[in-house]
C-alpha cells in the first residue's frame, strides 16, 4: 500500500508534527473518535460475556426442561410473543395437584420464593439482609442444577410434615461459621423461626452480578406453613427423560394445569409455559436489540468525528498554504502532498481507534467480571472498529487532501 511505502515516512513525521501543533482540535476529535469505538466495542465485548453467562446458566437446566408459572407477564411474556393480563397467582395445592397428577416419563418440582431479604442467624453470627430463602420439594435441587456437597437432600418425611429442615448455601454458611464451615446439624434462626441444617449446597458463584450461594433452602410445605400468604406464588419445573418427547409433555402440562385452573373453557391461559431454551433465547434476543441501538449510538458519534476531523483537516489546510506552497515549488508533486494530508487523518483516526478499543475492551469486561465470566476479546468487533476508523479517516481527508494537492504553488506562496 502507498501509505506504507518508504516515502511515507516523511509524510509520518510531517502528521505528527501537525497533530502536535493542532493539539486542542485534534484531541476533541480523538475524544469523539474513542467514545464512538468505545460504545461499539465496549457493549460488544459485555454481549458475549452476557450471552455465554446466559447459555451456561440455562444449559445447566438442560434443554428438555419447561417451567410453570403464573401469567403475570414480566420476563415470561405470554406465549408467542403476547403478554397477556395479569392472572392470579398458582397456589399450593394447584402446584402440588399438578405434582402428582403429571405422567410419568418426567422429573417434576414445585418451589416457590419465602423472601429475597431474609436475615439468617446462628448464635452471635448473622447475615446481611439479603439472603433469599426458597421453598423447594425433593427435586428442586436436581432440577435448578445445584447439588449437595455435605450432608443430604430433604426427605420425603420432611416434604410431607413440613419439617424445619434447611440446606444453607456456601456463602450463608461462611457467614455464619467462619471458624471451622460446620454447619450441619446445627441450628439457625431464618426470621423468628429455627432451623436445622440437614445439607450444604456446593459453591457455583455469581450470576448476572448476583450471587448463588446467598441462599437457604427450605422444604417447600414449610415455606408454606411458615411464611406462605395468599400472595405467594409457587412455580413448577419439568424435565423429560426424551428430549424427543418434550412437545408431547408441554401439551400434557396445558391440558392438566388448565383443568386445575379452570382455563379450559376460556380464550386465554392463565398461566404460562416456557422452555428452557426458549428463555435463553428471548434474553438474548433482548440483548441483541439493546445491541442495535448501541452500535447505532456509536455509529452516529464515530460520523460527529468525520465530521470534525474534515474540519480540521481542511483549517489544517488553510493554514498551512504557504509551507504547501514551498513543497510544491521544492519538487513535491500533487501526489505526495496528498498523501500527506491523508496520512495526517489516517493518523489522528487510528490514534483514536487505539484508544477506544483498548477502553472498550477494558470497559466491557469490567462487566464480565461483575457476570463472573472469562475475560473476553471481541476480536471480530475490534478489526470492525478498527477498519470503521480507517475508511472514516480516509473519507473525512480526502476532500481536505484533494484541495491542498490542488493547489498552485505561484498562488500558495502568495496566500497570507
Amino acid at each position: 500500500m502507498p501509505l506504507l511505502s518508504a516515502k511515507s515516512a516523511e509524510n509520518f513525521k510531517v502528521a505528527l508534527h501537525s497533530i502536535r501543533s493542532q493539539r486542542g482540535r485534534t484531541a476533541l476529535t480523538v475524544l469523539m473518535i474513542v467514545l464512538g469505538i468505545m460504545a461499539l466495542v465496549t457493549f460488544n465485548t459485555a454481549k458475549e460475556a452476557l450471552q455465554s453467562k446466559i447459555f451456561s446458566e440455562f444449559s445447566a437446566m438442560g434443554s428438555n426442561t419447561f417451567t410453570v408459572r403464573s401469567g403475570r407477564g414480566g420476563m415470561f411474556g405470554g406465549q408467542g410473543g403476547v403478554r397477556r393480563k395479569e392472572n392470579e397467582n398458582i397456589s399450593y395445592d394447584q402446584a402440588r395437584r399438578f405434582t402428582r397428577e403429571f405422567p410419568d416419563g418426567a422429573l417434576v418440582s414445585m418451589s416457590a420464593y419465602a423472601s429475597g431479604a431474609s436475615v439468617v442467624k446462628h448464635g452471635s453470627n448473622k447475615t446481611n439482609p439479603n439472603v433469599q430463602v426458597i421453598g423447594g420439594d425433593g427435586d428442586y435441587i436436581e432440577l435448578s442444577g445445584y447439588a449437595i456437597s455435605e450432608g443430604r437432600n430433604f426427605s420425603e418425611t420432611d416434604i410431607r410434615l413440613g419439617n424445619n429442615a434447611v440446606i444453607l448455601g456456601a456463602e450463608v454458611v461462611e457467614k455464619l461459621f467462619p471458624d471451622d464451615r460446620k454447619a450441619l446439624d446445627k441450628e439457625v434462626s431464618i426470621g423468628s423461626f429455627k432451623y436445622l441444617v440437614v445439607g450444604v449446597l456446593e459453591a457455583k458463584g455469581a450470576s448476572f452480578g448476583f450471587s448463588q450461594d446467598n441462599q437457604c433452602l427450605i422444604p417447600v410445605s414449610n415455606l408454606k406453613k411458615n411464611f406462605g400468604s395468599t400472595r405467594t406464588d409457587y412455580s413448577i419445573n419439568v424435565r423429560v427423560f426424551d428430549n424427543k418427547t418434550l412437545e408431547r409433555f408441554i401439551d400434557e402440562a396445558y391440558g392438566l394445569m388448565g383443568a386445575i385452573r379452570g382455563d379450559l373453557l376460556e380464550p386465554e391461559s392463565t398461566f404460562q409455559i416456557r422452555k428452557s431454551d426458549a428463555m435463553a433465547s428471548d434474553m438474548n434476543e433482548a440483548v441483541d436489540s439493546v445491541g442495535v441501538g448501541v452500535t447505532v449510538i456509536g455509529y452516529i458519534t464515530l460520523f460527529g468525528a468525520a465530521i470534525g476531523l474534515m474540519n480540521i483537516m481542511l483549517v489544517s489546510v488553510t493554514e498551512r498554504t504557504r509551507e504547501i506552497g514551498v513543497r510544491k515549488a521544492l519538487g513535491a508533486s500533487s501526489r505526495t502532498v496528498m498523501r500527506q494530508f491523508l496520512a495526517e487523518a489516517v493518523v489522528i483516526g487510528q490514534i483514536g481507534g487505539v484508544f477506544g478499543t483498548l477502553f472498550g475492551v477494558l470497559a466491557g469486561n469490567a462487566v464480565s467480571l461483575f457476570l463472573s465470566t472469562p475475560f473476553t476479546v471481541p476480536w471480530g468487533w475490534i478489526l470492525t472498529g478498527t477498519l470503521s476508523c480507517f475508511i472514516m479517516s480516509v473519507l473525512s481527508g480526502y476532500f481536505p487532501a484533494r484541495k491542498a494537492a490542488r493547489l498552485e504553488p505561484i498562488d500558495a506562496l502568495r496566500y497570507e
